[in-house]
């Protein structure tokens, strides 16, 4: 039973690969349109991904300096880093005397006849604290906690920028959402046209299969599989388009990287990304013949 129901399905299958093949030109448009469409979405999440590491990469560690007052003793000194210790939000600390940060003041090029001159040391001591979590509700809430002790005159920390860059995170996993929408229900269309021209150009074949008895489920397997295929090669479309263009970006930004001293690539989809983008691409191929013949093929009857 299973071999015989492996046997039709797999009769199907190679049969659609064929006509498939007997027709290179009108597959191949059908095939390179829903590979443009595709790659739409896909490049905007492969962008929203990427920048998402680089953000996740510059943020991996936050970082906050605290500033104590000027007349601060050693005892308070020893105070604020019990305080830090005891705290499960912050993964480490440094702490800069007074003394140290004057003395790289005075390594700094231009700076050394200006620190040479003072009468004082104006600097305070600090500490250079790494947070354990980077994201900006807790690092202000951590923030917010450090100004409020008795020994700290400021705490600098600069947390917009990430709020802004969450918040375009935010707004391009969105356009990706929007995107993907409404480019599947045009891949959709596209599909329920095709198998509905083939509908009209077989029209007299279902009809003599409905004679001889065929089933509805035998008559629609053929045009299911040809949606499925031909979604899926969109796919490996959309798929091969990215790759290309990833790996061209990733020459450009090479050469800029190179002017500007730093490293930049972009990352190629994961491989859980890719299957889910072929199965998606298949899906809607399925999706578009299953509503086409089911439109169509109801209309057709032996005469």
């Amino acid at each position: 039973m299973i071999r015989a129901w492996l046997m039709q399905h797999g009769f199907v299958f190679f049969l659609t690969l064929k006509r498939l093949i007997a027709t290179p030109v009108t597959s191949l448009l059908s095939v390179i349109v829903m590979g443009i469409t595709l790659s739409l979405p896909t490049g905007v999440y492969v962008l929203m991904e990427n920048l998402s590491a680089i953000s996740g990469q510059t943020m991996s560690s936050p970082q906050m300096s605290l500033f104590l007052k000027l007349d601060i003793e050693k005892e308070d000194i020893e105070s604020v880093k019990q305080r830090m210790e005891e705290d499960s939000q912050i993964l480490s600390f440094q702490f800069i005397s007074k003394d140290a940060a004057l003395h790289q003041l005075q390594q700094s090029n231009g700076l050394a006849d200006i620190s040479a001159n003072l009468v004082r040391n104006p600097l305070p001591d600090a500490f250079i604290v790494n947070a354990l979590e980077n994201t900006p509700g807790n690092l202000e809430k951590l923030r917010a906690t450090m100004q409020s002790w008795p020994e700290i005159e400021h705490v600098q920390f600069d947390s917009a920028w990430a709020e802004r860059l969450n918040a375009l995170l935010k707004l391009g996993r969105f356009i990706v959402l929007m995107l993907t929408t409404l480019l599947s229900v045009a891949i959709i269309a596209i599909m329920f046209n095709t198998i509905r021209l083939q509908i009209l150009t077989k029209r007299d074949e279902i009809e003599i299969s409905k004679l001889i008895g065929a089933t509805d489920s035998f008559i629609r397997r053929p045009f299911l599989y040809f949606g499925t295929i031909q979604g899926l090669a969109g796919g490996a479309t959309a798929w091969l388009i990215m790759t290309l263009a990833i790996r061209a970006m990733n020459e450009e930004l090479g050469t800029l990287a190179l002017l500007y001293d730093f490293d930049l690539q972009l990352q190629q989809l994961s491989p859980s990304d890719s299957i889910s983008l072929l199965l998606f691409s298949a899906w809607l191929g399925w999706l578009g013949a299953r509503i086409s013949v089911a439109s169509h093929l109801w209309q057709i009857e032996p005469r």
